[in-house]
């Protein structure tokens, strides 16, 4: 199977799920996680109109980057139909940062779906503020509790004291939340793991933070990604299923 193809069975699924939720097949987007795979990959989903990615580290996409500026049109050059062009995508941080790396990441990304600490949204924000630009983020909440996995913790403390610190900082748009539930052969055994995670988004914002609408909520993958938009998710991020195995 091809990428476009792969892409278009994908889309049917997300339809036909969001509508068994009664939702529209709109209300969700998909993210081609492209992490690990070539910037040829990324350059044949976006022939077949993909254009939401997902990158896992900061410096293996900077070399991808790198690649896809040089292939992507110049300011006033003839654009050929359908020429992969940088500007129409959009790249989001999916995997941990470390703070010492979150200046590169704001200069790279058009949002982080990873932020786990305060500490680490006002060093995004500092980034931001020098490249003028207003950065979106998501807070990756560990639903599992599961010791290798980043994010925070669902009933953690730092979760509201991010989103109270963040009115404060005015180059950072929070949307939302992301996570990586435990693993199951089942799909439906996540099922739990997404309510809780919009069940957590419901009652921050019944908070009504000014400023703060929490309406992302970035949830499944390729082996549960439907069962995802049933409980509410608004992003799922895909890689195996469009891409194939990672080498």
């Amino acid at each position: 199977m091809s990428i476009a193809s792969n892409i278009a069975a994908i889309r049917e699924r997300i339809a036909a799920a969001a509508q068994r939720a009664g939702r529209g097949a709109g209300d969700v987007r998909l993210m081609a996680v492209s992490k690990a795979f070539p910037a040829d990959a990324i350059r044949e989903a976006y022939a077949a109109g993909q254009r939401l990615f997902g990158e896992n580290r900061v410096q293996e996409f900077a070399g991808k980057h790198a690649e896809l500026a040089w292939a992507s049109p110049t300011e006033g050059a003839a654009v050929v139909r359908d020429a992969f062009d940088l500007a129409k995508t959009e790249f989001h941080l999916i995997g941990h940062l470390q703070t010492n790396k979150a200046a590169k990441a704001v200069e790279l990304f058009n949002a982080v779906d990873s932020v786990d600490s305060l500490k680490l949204l006002e060093r995004l924000n500092v980034a931001a503020a020098r490249l003028h630009k207003r950065l979106a983020v998501l807070i990756e909440i560990n639903v599992g509790g599961e010791e290798a996995k980043a994010g925070l913790a669902p009933d953690s403390p730092e979760v509201e004291a991010i989103l109270r610190g963040v009115l404060s900082l005015c180059n950072i748009d929070i949307r939302g939340f992301m996570t990586v539930p435990p693993y199951t052969e089942d799909p439906e055994g996540a099922r739990p793991y997404f309510r809780r995670l919009r069940e957590l988004r419901d009652s921050f914002a019944a908070l009504h933070l000014p400023g703060i609408m929490l309406s992302e909520l970035s949830m499944g993958m390729s082996h549960d990604f439907e069962v995802a938009i049933e409980e509410g998710s608004t992003c799922v991020r895909l890689g195996t299923a469009i891409f194939g195995t990672r080498g």
